[in-house]
This record gives C-alpha cells, structure tokens and sequence, in this order.
C-alpha cells in the first residue's frame, strides 16, 4: 500500500488517507452565510471521494470579514444547526471537516458590506478606497471573534478549525510588512507581527480545549515586493508551534502577486508541481509540526514523493477537486492517471456570478 494511504493523526484527529482538500470558496453559500443545500451536497462529494481531511471553504467570523458573494459564514450562533447538519452528513460518509475560520481585512467585499474595510495599518497605495486601521480595541475584539467562531465550530460538529493566515487575508496582511506599518507591539519584527496569531491561538484553547484540532494556513512568503519573507515566516511558524498549532499547511503568494498567477495556471509537468516544495523542506527540517503541502499537486507520483521524501506529510488540493471530486478514490484504486484539472483557473467565475465553482471546461467538453 502507498505510504499516501496510510492511516495518521493530526493532534488526535485520526485521518484515512494524507489528502487534504485545500480550503475553497464555492460560492454556494445562502445569502447570510448559512448553509445551502447545494453546499452541503458539495462537501458529501468530497468525503464519498475519499478525501482524507476537507477543509471548508474560508469562512467569515465577522460580517465586515467577508471577501465574496455566498460565501460560508460563522458569525452569529443561528447558523450553527445548518452546519451540523454538514458536518453530520459528511460524517455519515465516512469523511473528517475542518472549518477555515477567516477575515478578509483589506480584500473585503466593500461593494457587499458598503464600509470601510479594516487594515492593520494605512499607508499610501494600499488601496484606491479609504481603509480603517485597526485599534488595540478592534484586535482584542478580532480575537475573541476568532474564539467565538471556533466554539461554534465545535458546536456544529466539525472536527477541528483552521485559521487563515495565508494570501493576504487580515492576519496574512499582521505577518507581511507590505501591509503591516505598525509602530506599537504589533509591528515591526515578526516577533510583533506575529504577536496577534499567538494571542488567536491561546484564546481559541481557552475556549475549544487543548486536544480540539488547530491548524493554520501560512504564506511561506509573499513573492511581492517588501513582503513576508523566508526565514520571517519559519520564526512565526516556530511562535505557532508553541502557541499550540496541530499543523501547517504551507502556501504562499498574495491575491496581488502577479509573479503567483503564472504558477497557478498551465500546470503540464511535474517539475510545475508542488511549487512550494522547497519552502516545505526546510520547514519540515526545522519544525516538528505536520506540514501539509498545497500547490500544484496534479500527479501520484509527485504526492508520493512529496512524503516520501520527507518535504510533506500531507498533500493539499483545490482545483483537481473541483473537476473531479472523486480523484482520490480513483487512485486509491488503481487508476493512477494524473488529475483531468486543466490549472485555467476559470472554475471561479461561476461562482462570481452567482451559480457556485464548477469545472466550466468539463462542462464544455461534455457537450
């Protein structure tokens, strides 16, 4: 048997398999945030594939955090029995979830929540509408959010969260210096900007326990210029591990990096794969956490190396999921075909106008 089928734990989750799908936004999503029947029948698709661990799509712990339209929320206690109805679902199934807990700060959906969105720090360029800098009051207020997010997390059933803290979301904006301008303690060193990920960390255990299920999303750098760095990113992971992180899953790149887009897209050969592969290396050499590793990842083969190697311990998937929901099964039992996903990112502009993700060149050749 491959060492991807292998039974593992992450914290004491207990996981079939060391695929993950990576968190997606499904646009599927009622209009306040809750749970729609086509969302739900989305994710029962995902464990009936096999996924080991689904990560559910980035999910608003404020109304001023949402980044897009029908987009998963957890912000107030009425939408918690519609996600345990998730949950119970894909628990039927046989799958694990996870909930993404999230606020978008600068990338928030300002046409949607018509404020102004919330930064860690203004400066000129940031954006071409007024931003709000955070307070020391609005940041102690952001982190309980995160806490009150995770206990109804807990309450709906879901098997553990995962903080957001990659792609230039609001605590991604905390840890890159491109956006963090701040004079007091939480700018600066990363020491400081990673001051308000450690303070997440220790109220989500006061509030969810110390064995319920964490894990974080991290850029292992920014690739734009006077971003998140390397070796600033392995420190804040380290401060993550101590603060009582289950495991890392490593991405990389801002919703504004130009130089990430290419990486993303005409992904034909496996030396396109796993593009973050050299970041997880020497993450892994120098962190005991798991790291799970999304990026590109279209081939078994690549996987497999990833673990066997020892640059990853789990392998984390987006788009190939979207066009083939069952890819997992499909290896676990033989056909090792690489995924059908064609990496031309046009499963997204569905969901924009208001039908939810799918795989529009599927649909096309299909007819």
């Amino acid at each position: 048997m491959s060492i991807l089928f292998e039974s593992t734990k992450i914290g004491n989750l207990e996981l079939k398999n060391r695929f993950v799908r990576s968190a997606t936004w499904e646009g599927l999503a009622a209009e306040d945030g809750g749970v729609s029947p086509e969302l739900k029948k989305m994710m029962i698709g995902l464990a009936e594939g096999g996924v080991g661990l689904i990560i559910s799509g980035h999910t608003y712990i404020l109304p001023e955090g949402q980044a897009t339209p029908l987009q998963l929320g957890v912000y107030k206690d009425e939408l918690v029995p519609a996600l345990k109805d998730m949950t119970d679902a894909v628990h039927e199934k046989g799958g694990k979830i996870v909930m993404q807990l999230a606020h978008a700060g600068n990338f928030a959906a300002e046409h949607l929540l018509k404020k102004r969105p919330r930064v860690p720090s203004l400066f000129e360029g940031l954006a071409e509408s007024p931003r709000k800098e955070m307070t020391k009051a609005d940041i102690q207020t952001l982190v309980s959010s995160f806490a009150d997010a995770a206990a109804r997390a807990k309450e709906a059933g879901f098997d553990g969260v995962q903080i957001h803290s990659a792609h230039g979301y609001l605590l991604s904006q905390f840890l890159s210096p491109y956006f963090n301008r701040r004079e007091d303690e939480y700018g600066g060193e990363i020491q400081n900007r990673c001051r308000i990920h450690v303070e997440i960390c220790k109220a989500l255990r006061e509030t969810v326990g110390k064995d319920y299920p964490l894990l974080i999303k991290l850029n292992c750098r920014d690739f734009t210029e006077n971003g998140l760095e390397a070796d600033d990113s392995l420190t804040a992971a380290k401060m993550l591990a101590a603060a009582g992180v289950d495991a890392i899953e490593l991405s990389g790149g801002l919703l504004t990096s130009p130089k990430m887009s290419p990486s993303r897209m005409g992904i034909k050969s496996p030396e396109k794969e796993a593009y973050f592969r050299e970041d997880a290396l020497r993450f892994k050499k120098e962190i005991s956490l798991p790291i799970i590793l999304v990026g590109g990842i279209r081939s078994f083969e690549i996987a497999e190396e990833m673990v066997e190697s020892g640059t990853a311990d789990y392998l984390s998937m987006s788009r190939p999921l979207i066009r083939e929901p069952h890819l997992i099964r499909r290896w676990k039992e033989g056909d090792r075909r690489k995924a059908e996903c064609l990496s031309d990112n046009l499963c997204f502009r569905p969901g924009f106008a208001g039908k939810g993700i799918y795989c529009v060149s599927r649909e096309r050749e299909s007819k």
